[in-house]
């Protein structure tokens, strides 16, 4: 099937990208590694032994850069609605984070742990329409607000992509009701046009737990 041309433009424009080229010479699964290595060389949110819960985890890109950084002695569950290929050291729930019984079943996963960093990278399927995907984006974004309240630890971190516009201010502000220091970072590997930010949340506050 003749592929449209806004598709071959957004093909071009891929396989142009600078990230894209390097994550495919360094063996990394997507372009969005780089986004995460930017907030971990600034931060260093990702520590030996830690427990991590990645949301929206596909194609695994983030989980393939934590595990080395966590170690044989940390653990990761990933999450998404997308199949990924196995990563050794990351255990792997495929479902809707919306849906209520996915989510049950993460918790199953967690087992009662504590959890160090909840990083979110989801974002809902784009329809090109603002008023539809927004919406959809700044929803995905309070579900893993809501869930990291539930497992995080005291003192745990959160990072979560949001895109900027309606409902941005209020989320934002949520975060800082539950965080004590929140940062927001536009990485250097998120494209110009994107109205994608990350949210940098640390330190979760002790009345905050779920």
């Amino acid at each position: 099937m003749k592929r449209s041309k806004s598709s071959q433009n957004w093909l071009k424009r891929h396989f142009d990208d600078p990230y894209v080229k390097q994550a495919k010479k360094a063996g990394y699964r997507s372009r969005a590694v780089f986004k995460l290595l930017e907030i971990q060389e600034k931060r260093r949110i990702i520590k030996p032994g830690q427990v991590i819960v990645d949301l929206g985890a596909a194609p695994g890109g983030w989980a393939q850069v934590a595990v080395p950084l966590v170690g044989k002695k940390g653990a990761i569950i990933a999450l998404d609605i997308l199949p990924i290929e196995p990563i050794e050291g990351v255990a792997f729930i495929q479902g809707d984070f919306a849906e209520q019984d996915v989510r049950e079943r993460l918790l199953l996963a967690i087992n009662g742990r504590s959890i160090d960093l909840v990083m979110s990278d989801m974002a809902p399927n784009i329809s090109g329409l603002k008023a539809v995907d927004q919406p959809r984006a700044i929803y995905l974004a309070e579900l893993a607000l809501d869930f990291a309240r539930g497992v995080l630890k005291p003192g745990g971190d959160f990072l979560v992509k949001v895109f900027q516009g309606e409902g941005f201010d209020g989320y934002l502000k949520d975060v800082r009701e539950t965080f004590k220091k929140v940062v927001i970072r536009k990485p250097k590997a998120s494209r110009p046009k994107s109205r994608e930010v990350y949210l940098l949340a640390m330190d979760m506050k002790k009345e905050a737990e779920a």
